[in-house]
């Protein structure tokens, strides 16, 4: 059984940064593919960025290609999403999610393991 828990969210203005953390417990983290997802209110959950167990290799949606950074320190069993450039559009309730599989998967259903989830807010 893997345990996620996100911190790092908060309040920022537009263009502002934030760097999201996931610090994961009870399992082999470097055997896992990580994923960050996000839920706006009244919309479903979406896929934002995932990174393979080895040798990293990362996935992003278009929606913040060249803006947000996924990576991950298996020495601190800990996934990261640094996030720049952010718009309003980013608001929303972030989660990563811990997938047993070997590819980076881009659909909830695919993940085994969940966070409870960090707010961002961006302000105009």
């Amino acid at each position: 059984q893997v345990q996620l828990v996100e911190s790092g969210g908060g309040l920022v203005q537009a263009g502002g940064s934030l760097r999201l953390s996931c610090a994961a417990s009870g399992g082999t983290f470097s055997r896992y593919a990580m994923g960050w997802f996000r839920q706006a209110p009244g919309k479903e959950r979406e896929f934002v960025a995932g990174i393979s167990w080895s040798p990293g290799s990362t996935y992003y949606a278009d929606s913040v290609k060249g803006r947000f950074t996924i990576f991950r320190d298996n020495a601190k069993n800990t996934v990261y999403l640094q996030m720049n450039s952010l718009k309003p559009e980013d608001t929303a309730e972030y989660y990563c999610a811990a997938s047993a599989g070997v590819v980076i998967i881009t659909v909830p259903r695919g993940y085994d393991y969940w966070g409870q989830g960090t707010q961002v807010t961006v302000s105009s």
